[in-house]
């Protein structure tokens, strides 16, 4: 899985890029690395990833089960991270606005979403869609 391109889109190898996010969560060192490493914890139905990258008060506790079997039961296309704000190394928040699309009952479908997110103790956590 070394050479692998990572499906985030950074057209990194997943090895060099979401793989270490989904291994050492801080490495995640903006909003959008946070995010587009969760895309990839979609795309490889990362159901525990996904959860302990939500932030504890709007993380999904009991869902687990049910994401992970929607995450498997699509293909996901790519990912187009369309605006980033704020965010960066040294903010505390930030938001990013994103298309994820995915091929489902056989058509193409898209999450459009613009997402918040929080760094706490030097780590950034998914809280939701804004």
């Amino acid at each position: 899985m070394s050479t692998q391109q990572c499906p985030c889109g950074t057209g990194k190898s997943y090895f060099n890029c979401c793989k270490i996010v989904h291994e050492h969560h801080e490495k995640a060192i903006t909003a959008e690395m946070l995010m587009r490493s969760r895309y990839v914890g979609f795309v490889y139905a990362d159901g525990d990833y996904l959860l302990k990258s939500h932030h504890a008060k709007t993380r999904p506790v009991h869902e687990k089960k049910e994401i992970v079997k929607w995450a498997k039961s699509v293909n996901w296309i790519k990912l187009d991270v369309l605006k980033t704000s704020k965010g960066n190394l040294e903010d505390t928040d930030g938001y990013v606005e994103f298309k994820a699309f995915f091929f489902e009952n056989n058509a193409v479908q898209v999450i459009h979403e613009k997402s918040y997110f929080i760094k706490e103790k030097g780590r950034w956590y998914y809280y939701g869609a804004v």
